[in-house]
Formats: C-alpha cells, structure tokens, sequence
C-alpha cells in the first residue's frame, strides 16, 4: 500500500521514476553497498540525476538527492526549484527532506517508504514523512511506494 498526499504521476515522472528505481538495482548487482538514486523533473524534464556519493567522497550530506537537487539548481541557474519534483528511489531522509524544501520543490515522488525498510536509513526514524509534511504546513506533496516491489530488497537492514 503506498502513502501519498498526491495521486497523479505524470508519465515524465513515471519515466524517471523507472530510470532512478533501474539505477538503483543495478548498483545493488554490482556489489555497492549505498544504492540511493535520484532524479529531478522540472517543466516536463528531467534535468539532473544522481546517485549517492558519500561513500566516494566521505562527505555525509553527499545523498543522491542532495547531489539531484544541486545538480538541478545548476542546470536551471537558481537555486529556487519551484515546480520541480523530487524522484528517488528510497523516502528521502530528514536532511534530503529539509534540503528540498530549502530549494522550493513542491513535491517528492519515492519507492522505498519508510515503513518497509530499516530505521537504519533515518537519524529520526521516529518522523514520518506526515510529520515533515505537517511541520511545513503542507508545503509539499507526495507520493510513496511507486515501484517499491522493485527495489524494497535492496533496503532492508544487514543480515535481516
């Protein structure tokens, strides 16, 4: 079952949705142990991708979608994102959450949610995505659990 406070996703951010969740995979195939991907879509495009790089760089704020979000700001030559979506392939943690919210995207699309994966992925895990939501007077929407049967493997907790 998924959890949104949206219900459409238009056929870009399905696209998108699609390419995050394959990257995302074929980096578990690989052998990586961080295997976050994200996306951002704006005006009908995606334009910027990424995937986790804290572990190439040890820089801890290098989550794929922060590096989405950055990447996006460039491409569009404002830091302000109003209109964009947020893609990933996993719920974005509090800091990606935060991170989204100070570049003005409206909304967040992810397949992993955070009920069905470990609390290892979140500092806070006691905040839901509902708390963020709520705490930012409805500032953004979303939608949780799209392609999750295809990635939900990948995110769970060692040995479990």
């Amino acid at each position: 079952m998924s959890e949104t406070a949206q219900s459409t996703v238009t056929p870009v951010e399905k696209a998108a949705m699609q390419d995050v969740v394959e990257r995302a995979c074929a980096l578990h195939d690989a052998g990586h142990d961080i295997v976050f991907t994200a996306a951002v879509v704006l005006d009908d495009e995606v334009i910027a991708t990424a995937r986790n790089e804290v572990g190439d760089t040890d820089d801890p704020s290098r989550h794929a979608e922060v590096v989405a979000i950055a990447r996006a700001a460039k491409a569009a030559g404002d830091r302000d994102l109003s209109g964009a979506t947020l893609i990933a392939s996993c719920q974005p943690c509090e800091m990606c959450l935060s991170t989204m919210r100070w570049a003005d995207i409206g909304r967040v699309i992810f397949a992993a949610q955070q009920a069905h994966i470990s609390d290892a992925y979140f500092r806070f895990p006691g905040l839901t995505i509902r708390d963020f939501h709520a705490a930012c007077d409805g500032s953004f929407s979303w939608e949780g659990g799209v392609d999750e049967d295809r990635v939900s493997h990948i995110y769970v907790a060692k040995g479990s």
